[in-house]
């Protein structure tokens, strides 16, 4: 005969449950405060300016901004899920693997590649926006599709091993991760070329006016 009723405990079970919930968002913005400081840190670069021959400091951020939201910031964000997938795989070593795990980071990711974007796009209106970094974003969003491709392919009977993820796959997983950040970092450095050349030669365009 339990002590209170159904109506009861499910109330206070409610209320543990927004309790956990507060903790954990509690933990998760102090982490995320934390990678901020870190990928906000910069360091003085003397450079020459091409127009006066001048040399002045200039702050650079010691972080590149892609990589830190790539690695740092995807972390932080993805703290509470992994931190659980890792937790949940350890404790039932041995065993089938459960689905609290898997779940919670597949559905992570898709709320923030669907939800998140959309939303975005919802907030801005009928404010035109542009992407400045296209190379980012495509390569971004191929890997984010061919994740989910590679996930079911470790899962099925594409690779041999059924419900099962093997060394090589793990391998092969963390190897496309760093091939993202590789990438990426790439295509940024590019679209800053790019853009450093296009703005030289309007400078250039604007002394020749003048």
């Amino acid at each position: 005969m339990p002590l209170f009723n159904r109506n009861t405990m499910g109330l206070v079970y409610f209320i543990i449950l927004c309790y956990l919930f507060l903790g954990i968002a509690i933990v998760a913005d102090i982490f995320m405060e934390a990678i901020e400081v870190i990928t906000s840190q910069t360091r003085v670069v003397e450079i020459i300016e091409p127009s006066t021959g001048k040399r002045r400091n200039i702050d650079v951020p010691v972080w590149n901004a892609t990589l830190a939201n790539l690695t740092l910031m995807a972390l932080g964000s993805s703290a509470p899920e992994i931190f659980l997938s890792v937790l949940e795989t350890v404790t039932t070593l041995g065993e089938p693997a459960g689905e609290l795990g898997p779940s919670t980071i597949v559905g992570s990711a898709a709320f923030n590649l669907l939800m998140i974007s959309a939303a975005s796009v919802v907030a801005v209106g009928e404010k035109p926006k542009k992407i400045l970094d296209l190379g980012v974003f495509f390569t971004t969003a191929i890997f984010s599709i061919f994740a989910y491709i590679w996930l079911y392919a470790c899962l099925s009977d594409l690779t041999g091993s059924e419900n099962q993820i093997r060394s090589g796959e793990a391998g092969l997983t963390l190897f496309y991760f760093i091939l993202l950040c590789t990438l990426a970092f790439a295509a940024d450095k590019f679209n800053a070329y790019i853009l450093k050349k296009r703005q030289t030669q309007e400078e250039l365009e604007e002394e020749q006016r003048q």
